[in-house]
């Protein structure tokens, strides 16, 4: 990381963003020496000999050196030096840093709630206004709104998942005769249907809520699912906001419904044992009895594709497909939970604005999603670049005009209810120790 005084140095660099910034053009040669880099796409952010930003991230890993690869053809055709730092404490330490004076110029925040609380804080600084051309571009309103707090725009939107996906092998509904269902009633039905071949091992539905201090969180996106689905996105919003409680009649049907299927030990939990056993199950095995043929269902997000074993082909006629959740109401429009990260700003500075500016991109989303592993709501992207089969059906959806999409409500809710009460309330009803009143009555007493 670079020091104090280079950090700011730059702080007393115009904020008046990059509109004014000479359009330079620039081809050089790339770091790897594979040839000539057409700066053509980037000639709009100007040039900045020596200028470095700091870009500070929660991802790590094989993700970390892609994030790094999509942004070296910007360094080229800038001359901006980008000092990317992923760390897992990055969503604590942002905190101890900012507090200390010694922010990073940009980071990714994995979720709208922190990015609120930084922003009351006072430390995230609104976004340049070549960054919110960008977003009314290419996202969606509802994206911008995650990313606005009061009504000023600060971050915008870079990465996305879709959640709610209902993982099955292709090979054994063929073999049984199930048909994929298009609504919640005909998936009760199918999953009745598979009870009927239940065995000391087989059961219909496989399910995992481990995942270290954050078990439980598997079990919020079924609620999740189940509340925009059956209350709508205007419910669904109240709910995220406080207004509408956990203890109303429309967060306590969505808890029934999912009840139905992951408390029933006639239908859970397929490879691992009875229901007491999706808390000890991890998020990560949950699904794998598929394979085995010990469960034929599994509800996931679209990240959960990297989990399988490597040489499991996931396609319509492979191994392994998936189909969103069913409506419950079959003249109802499409709806999906998903979740996202957001670059936000800490220090202002020409080079920072531009690099906020390439990250709020077509041409950034279309550079990542290439290298493979993400997709992106950005509605500029093409999404035959992505790198699987589930990966273009998950940008299709988010790109559906008609689409409605709800960010992750445990993410959006504050800390003391999304991240702990929401979750350990999870746990307490499916080990049995808190019945359902107990639990959206525990729920709701902890919501500041």
């Amino acid at each position: 990381m670079r020091s104090l005084t280079k950090r700011r140095m730059l702080a007393t660099v115009s904020a008046a963003g990059i509109a004014g910034l000479a359009l330079a053009g620039c081809t050089a040669t790339t770091d790897s020496g594979t040839g000539d880099t057409d700066c053509s796409a980037y000639e709009q952010y100007g040039t900045f000999d020596g200028e470095s930003v700091e870009l500070y991230t929660t991802i790590q890993g094989v993700e970390l050196d892609q994030l790094v690869e999509s942004i070296v053809d910007f360094e080229t055709c800038t001359g901006i030096t980008v000092d990317t730092v992923g760390t897992q404490e990055a969503e604590t330490q942002i905190n101890v840093r900012a507090a200390a004076g010694d922010a990073p110029e940009l980071m990714i925040i994995p979720q709208p709630g922190l990015l609120q609380r930084l922003v009351g804080d006072g430390y995230v600084l609104p976004a340049a206004s070549t960054v919110e051309d960008n977003v009314d571009e290419f996202w969606s309103e509802s994206w911008k709104g995650y990313g606005t707090v009061d009504g000023t725009f600060y971050a915008a939107p870079l990465m996305a998942s879709v959640k709610g996906w209902i993982w099955y092998s292709p090979t054994d509904f063929e073999a049984n005769g199930y048909e994929v269902p298009t609504t919640w009633d005909e998936l009760m039905a199918l999953t009745e249907d598979m009870s009927a071949n239940n065995t000391a091992t087989y059961k219909p539905w496989c399910v995992g809520f481990g995942s270290g201090d954050a078990t439980g969180w598997p079990g919020t996106d079924w609620v999740e699912d189940l509340v925009l689905r059956t209350a709508g996105p205007e419910a669904y919003n109240e709910w995220v906001a406080g207004d509408l409680k956990f203890d109303s009649p429309e967060i306590r049907e969505a808890f029934d419904l999912v009840g139905d299927i992951i408390l029933n030990p006639d239908y859970v939990n397929g490879g691992f044992g009875g229901v007491e056993s999706i808390v000890s199950t991890t998020f990560n095995d949950g699904g794998l009895p598929i394979l085995d043929g010990n469960c034929s269902l599994h509800h996931q997000a679209s990240f959960y594709e990297a989990q399988w074993p490597e040489g499991t082909t996931v396609a319509p006629d492979g191994d392994i497909w998936a189909f969103i959740t069913p409506k419950t109401d079959p003249t109802a429009g499409d709806s999906v939970t998903g979740g996202g990260e957001f670059v936000a700003k800490f220090v202002e500075g020409e080079a920072v604005d531009a690099l906020q500016t390439y990250l709020s991109s077509d041409t950034w989303a279309n550079n990542r999603v290439a290298l493979g592993g993400v997709i992106s709501a950005n509605k500029g992207l093409d999404a035959s670049l992505a790198g699987s089969a589930l990966g273009r059906a998950s940008i299709e959806i988010l790109q559906g005009e008609d689409t409605v999409f709800a960010f992750d409500a445990s993410d959006l809710m504050p800390a003391a209810v999304g991240t702990s009460s929401f979750w350990t309330g999870m746990v307490d009803w499916v080990v049995g120790t808190k019945s359902t009143d107990e639990v959206l009555t525990f729920i709701d007493s902890t919501f500041p």
